[in-house]
């Protein structure tokens, strides 16, 4: 599979997706859109005519190569079809969340240019707010669904605009990160090597529609092989997705390691059949080694770790073809062209076991082609040959890599630089500890103590002195935390990572 690492210089995302599923498997189960007592199915052929549809409709309103498209619409089959319908007529998809304020929803839509909004139900977008763009609802996608479909997708190059994907940046605004066709093909060595993915698999992602996660691991990669999507539109229930993986005979699930937290907590594992899950994968957030060994010991089904970004996606995982070491995210996947540079100086490659910065090439086909109009961030993170992306770690000599923590996050205690990771792991071990988060807490003005903010485990205690004891015998001196707040939940994003930069606010 990894012979090419390049798609043809001619390429289209949408049609890699399902043009050739189309013409092999029309009737077979593309996607299963399951809600609270419901579920609605999309077979290959439906969903190319579909998506071919729209993308003439867009076409026909005048839409034209390049025109951003955004999208808000909560989970529903819509908003996968208008996805790929963007992508399908050569055009940019802007896929965004529902629970966006206006006040947020505008500032995409005007720092973007979009041209065109689509909205699902529940979603709304103030005439002031629209200006002079294109709104379309439910009713008018389905009147372009029903439509003259294009005939082919467009004659796309590999290296033209496909998606804008909106993430934190270094000032108070989101970033847009622009993406090429050629990342769909750049997932190639994530969906042979994280993934295991093939034909006969049935794909159950528990994520939303406007995360790249799903868009990529939950749709885009299984339809590049011709397998099944299941995603879930329902109340949210950690109970419901060992339901969901045997209702519908799921051989991989996906989430973000909270969420295997909270199946673990309230889902009723033994209840149902799980013989047909073949491996569970996590991205999102560094996977505690307790709750892998915890997931192991309840399901005795493998759980795969991988570590990306919104610029490139995963390219460091563990999967079928790397062993788990745990602690570890895995290995950079083959094909990757993956280094680690100085923090300082000189973009040249250090020796396997030194800590800088994790550096991917530029020739990666999942790169993104640059941030939208920010020049001054984009030239933040290229260094020579290389995009940085602000993570600390290390490469081991048998190639694993050992994750460090944020650059920016980075604490400072007695005169060296302290990874909130490191200290973040020893906690999450300590068998009270449900959760914890590690940051520098202010105690003066020119002072700050590293400090760990935990959530424990049901029913036990909060004793911070055994807890700094604990870190007293597994930490250097310098890296102990002086401080423990305990808290009922850690601020988490709308996908689940935690915000170590609000831990002290929460505590008051």
């Amino acid at each position: 599979m990894l012979q090419d690492r390049h798609p043809p210089a001619r390429f289209n995302a949408a049609r890699y997706c399902l043009a050739e599923n189309a013409r092999l498997r029309p009737d077979k189960t593309a996607l299963v859109m399951v809600g609270d007592g419901t579920a609605a199915r999309l077979s290959f052929g439906q969903a190319d005519r579909a998506v071919r549809g729209i993308a003439a409709g867009l076409l026909g309103l005048g839409l034209r190569s390049g025109d951003r498209v955004m999208i808000r619409m909560g989970n529903e089959a819509d908003y996968v079809l208008v996805y790929f319908g963007a992508l399908a007529a050569g055009l940019v998809a802007l896929p965004s969340s529902p629970q966006l304020t206006e006040g947020e929803a505008a500032f995409l839509m005007e720092n973007s240019g979009a041209a065109a909004i689509v909205v699902g139900g529940g979603c709304t977008v103030s005439p002031e707010a629209l200006g002079g763009r294109l709104l379309l609802d439910a009713a008018a996608v389905a009147a372009l669904k029903a439509g003259p479909p294009l005939p082919d997708y467009a004659d796309t190059a590999a290296d033209d605009p496909a998606m804008l994907i909106y993430t934190s940046g270094t000032t108070s605004r989101p970033k847009g990160v622009l993406h090429a066709h050629r990342a769909a093909y750049g997932r190639r060595p994530m969906v042979e090597h994280w993934l295991g993915l093939t034909e006969s698999d049935v794909m159950l992602h528990a994520g939303t529609m406007n995360w790249t996660y799903t868009l990529g691991v939950g749709l885009s990669d299984p339809w590049s092989v011709g397998a099944t999507a299941v995603l879930y539109n329902g109340p949210r229930d950690p109970a419901v997705w060992p339901r969901l993986i045997a209702e519908y005979r799921a051989t991989l699930f996906a989430a973000v390691p909270t969420l295997y937290r909270q199946i673990l907590k309230y889902g009723d594992l033994g209840a149902h059949d799980l013989s047909s899950l073949r491996h569970g994968c996590t991205a999102g957030e560094p996977l505690p080694v307790e709750l892998l060994e915890a997931w192991s010991r309840a399901t005795a089904k493998p759980l795969y770790e991988a570590l990306g970004m919104s610029e490139i996606s995963t390219y460091i995982s563990s999967g079928p073809t790397v062993p788990v070491r745990p602690g570890s995210p895995g290995k950079p996947q083959p094909g990757r062209r993956v280094a680690i540079l100085p923090v300082e100086g000189e973009p040249l490659p250090l020796p396997a076991g030194e800590s800088g910065l994790l550096a991917v090439h530029r020739s990666e086909p999942g790169l993104m082609l640059g941030y939208w109009n920010r020049p001054e961030e984009e030239a933040e993170v290229m260094r020579g040959d290389w995009f940085v992306g602000g993570d600390l770690a290390r490469l081991d000599s048998d190639g694993y890599l050992w994750f460090e923590g944020r650059n920016n996050d980075l604490m400072k205690a007695m005169g060296y630089r302290v990874s909130p990771n490191e200290v973040e792991v020893v906690l999450a071990a300590h068998p009270a500890v449900a959760e914890v988060g590690v940051a520098e807490l202010p105690v003066r003005a020119d002072v700050s103590v590293i400090c760990g903010f935990v959530v424990l485990q049901p029913g036990a205690e909060p004793d911070a002195t055994a807890l700094l004891a604990w870190c007293a015998e597994r930490l250097a001196t310098y890296k102990r935390p002086r401080e423990i707040r305990f808290l009922d939940a850690l601020p988490r994003t709308a996908n689940g990572k935690v915000q170590r930069k609000r831990l002290v606010e929460v505590t008051g």
